[in-house]
């Protein structure tokens, strides 16, 4: 993996809450350039890591390099450079569409008329254009989705962060979010995002790593961790995962007649 251009880099990253190790020692490699999907079940380790990588969450030991800054020796310049779409994310509700992008662009310095044309295409882009004065609040989980996205995107980002960014939402959204990250990846940027649809993950990612119980167990190109098999084959293999045979013991009442 030397030859490769890094926009992402950890080493030994570790964080552990009380007794429990969420995160043992990471080393997470995401190239520049085009969609990189981190795959794992629950629980493994995957918001954790991009809390940490994206500078919400301390680690406990490790370094994270985005372009080759320090992510915590350097917050600025890592932070001007980083677009994050968290899971869960809290947007300021009583702000309409088009005054969250205009205070997203406030915060990061932009110019005001900047901000707007950009706030425009952005809304124009994710079909948002009839909404963008109604509060978020009263938002779809779709909508909310676009427009977290645009925010995320507003200060043109080298490298964009998504946790589960199509969860909850629905088909239209869900490619309209796909072909705003494709025409992003188009020159030259990166996307990194955690999944676990692998269906999913297959369809749109070049490079894949995949966690498990807080370590990296395979990464690298799609094809070569997939290794001639489906992507989801690949990754039940890689996590020990193994379907119950239907003669195993349990469940025996289950779709039997009621008495």
């Amino acid at each position: 993996m030397s030859d490769i251009e890094e926009a992402v880099r950890t080493r030994g990253l570790f964080k552990s809450f009380g007794q429990q190790v969420a995160v043992g020692g990471v080393d997470l490699v995401v190239p520049r350039g085009g969609f990189a999907g981190l795959v794992g079940p629950n629980g493994a380790g995957k918001t954790t890591t991009l809390s940490m990588v994206t500078g919400l969450l301390r680690p406990d030991a490790g370094t994270i390099l985005i372009g080759g800054a320090d992510v915590w020796r350097d917050p600025v310049t890592v932070k001007a450079r980083i677009g994050v779409l968290p899971e869960g994310l809290r947007l300021f509700e009583r702000l309409s569409g088009r005054e969250l992008l205009s205070y997203n662009g406030q915060l990061r310095g932009i110019p005001k008329g900047e901000v707007e044309r950009r706030a425009e295409e952005l809304l124009r882009v994710m079909d948002l254009t009839e909404s963008a004065d109604k509060l978020v609040v009263d938002y779809s989980t779709g909508m909310r989705k676009k427009i977290g996205l645009a925010a995320a995107l507003l200060h043109n980002p080298a490298v964009l962060f998504l946790d589960e960014p199509f969860e909850g939402v629905d088909p239209v959204s869900a490619n309209t979010l796909v072909e705003v990250l494709r025409r992003y990846t188009a020159s030259g940027s990166t996307v990194v995002f955690s999944s676990h649809v692998m269906d999913l993950v297959e369809r749109l990612c070049d490079w894949v790593s995949v966690m498990n119980r807080g370590q990296i167990v395979a990464q690298g190109p799609l094809e070569a961790v997939r290794g001639g098999r489906s992507l989801n084959e690949a990754f039940l293999g890689l996590v020990g995962a193994h379907a119950q045979s239907s003669g195993e013991e349990g469940l025996s009442w289950l779709g039997s007649t009621s008495a």
